[in-house]
C-alpha cells in the first residue's frame, strides 16, 4: 500500500496533545525529556498543562513538531515501509523533514523555536494579522487582493487550504477594510483570526536571512522519501532545494490544496501524524482516505493496516 505521511501546522495545537503517547511509551517520554533539555523548556508542562505559552508562535511550533515526530517514530518502529512522499502544512513541512531523515528532531525543535521567534519579531509594530475566508473562489479572492494591493493595501494570500477556504495575511486594518468586499463577492464568512503574526507573506522578509543560518547548519542531504514543498506543490529531495524552498516558504503562500491534488493519484491513503486537522481538510480535496494518529488506539489501528 502506497501512503503519504502528512503533518499539521500551527493552529492544530491543544492542551493534552501527545499525552497518551507520553503515558504509554518509553520512547515518547524520552523524546519529550530530550526536547526539554535541548531548549530548556518544560515540554511536559507546555503540552499537558493549561498555560499561555502554547499559543505563542515560538512555543507552538516546537510543541506541534515534537508530537508529530513522536507519532511517526512510534509508527515507524512497527511499520518499516516508507511513505511515497512526506508532506506538511506550513510548520508541518519541518515535521516532514524530520520523518524523512533530513534533519534530527532535536535540531528541528531548536530550528522551529527560532523560526517562530523570528516570525514574531518580524511582525513587531506592524499590526500584523490573518483572516480566514470561507465560501469564496480562489479567483475572486485573488482579484480583490490584487485590487487592494494596487491601492497600497498590505494584504496577501497565505494558505490555500481547500476549495472555498483561503487564509489571507497582512495589516489588520487593511484586512478589516476588505471584509465587506469579500462578503459582497460571495464569501460566507470572513473571520479575523486571533494572531499577531502574518504568516507566508512579505511582512516576514526580515526573518529569512536569520532562518537560513539554521537551515544551512541542520539540514542533511539524506531523504528517505521526497518532501512536497508548500511553495511549489512539487517534490524535492536535496539539502539545497530544502534550504531554498523553506526560506521562500516564509514569504509565499502555502499551496496545500494543490499539493494534495498533485500526489493523490500516487497514494492509496494519507496518514496524518500528531493531529486531525488535515484529515478534515483532505475530505474536501480528495476522495482518498486520510487517517489520523493522535493517540495509542489510533496508532495501533494505523499499524494494523500494514499487517
Amino acid at each position: 500500500m502506497n501512503f503519504v505521511a502528512i503533518y499539521p501546522g500551527q493552529g492544530s495545537q491543544k492542551t493534552g496533545m501527545g499525552k497518551d503517547f507520553f503515558d504509554n511509551s518509553k520512547t515518547a517520554r524520552e523524546m519529550v525529556e530530550k526536547a526539554s533539555q535541548r531548549l530548556d523548556i518544560d515540554f511536559e508542562s507546555l503540552l499537558f498543562e493549561k498555560n499561555d505559552k502554547l499559543e505563542l508562535t515560538q512555543y507552538t511550533q516546537p510543541a506541534i513538531l515534537l508530537v508529530s515526530t513522536i507519532a511517526y517514530t512510534l509508527f515507524n518502529q512497527k511499520v518499516m515501509q516508507k511513505p511515497k512522499f512526506f508532506s506538511g502544512h506550513s510548520l508541518g513541512e519541518f515535521s516532514a523533514l524530520c520523518s524523512s531523515g533530513a534533519i534530527d528532531y532535536l535540531d528541528a525543535i531548536e530550528l522551529v523555536y527560532n523560526r517562530g521567534l523570528y516570525m514574531a519579531q518580524a511582525c513587531e509594530g506592524k499590526n500584523a494579522g490573518m483572516m480566514a475566508l470561507l465560501g469564496l473562489s480562489d479567483e475572486k479572492t485573488e482579484d480583490i487582493i490584487k485590487s487592494a494591493q494596487n491601492s497600497n493595501k498590505k494584504v496577501w494570500a497565505a494558505n490555500y487550504n481547500c476549495d472555498g477556504q483561503i487564509v489571507i495575511a497582512g495589516d489588520k486594518n487593511d484586512l478589516r477594510e476588505l471584509e465587506s468586499k469579500f462578503k459582497e463577492a460571495g464569501a460566507k464568512r470572513a473571520i479575523l483570526l486571533n494572531m499577531s503574526v502574518a504568516s507566508h507573506c512579505p511582512l516576514l522578509s526580515s526573518a529569512r536571512e536569520r532562518l537560513n543560518a539554521y537551515l544551512e547548519k541542520f539540514i542533511k542531504n539524506s531523504f528517505d522519501s521526497p518532501i512536497i514543498s508548500n511553495v511549489t506543490a512539487k517534490s524535492y529531495s536535496t539539502k539545497g532545494e530544502a534550504q531554498k524552498l523553506l526560506s521562500e516558504q516564509l514569504v509565499n503562500p502555502v499551496l496545500y490544496k494543490q499539493s494534495i491534488k498533485n500526489i493523490e493519484n500516487e497514494a492509496d491513503k494519507f496518514i496524518e501524524f500528531g493531529g486531525s486537522v488535515l484529515r478534515g481538510i483532505n475530505k474536501k480535496i480528495t476522495k482518498k482516505e486520510t487517517i489520523s494518529i493522535v493517540d495509542m488506539p489510533s496508532l495501533q489501528k494505523a499499524i494494523s493496516e500494514f499487517a
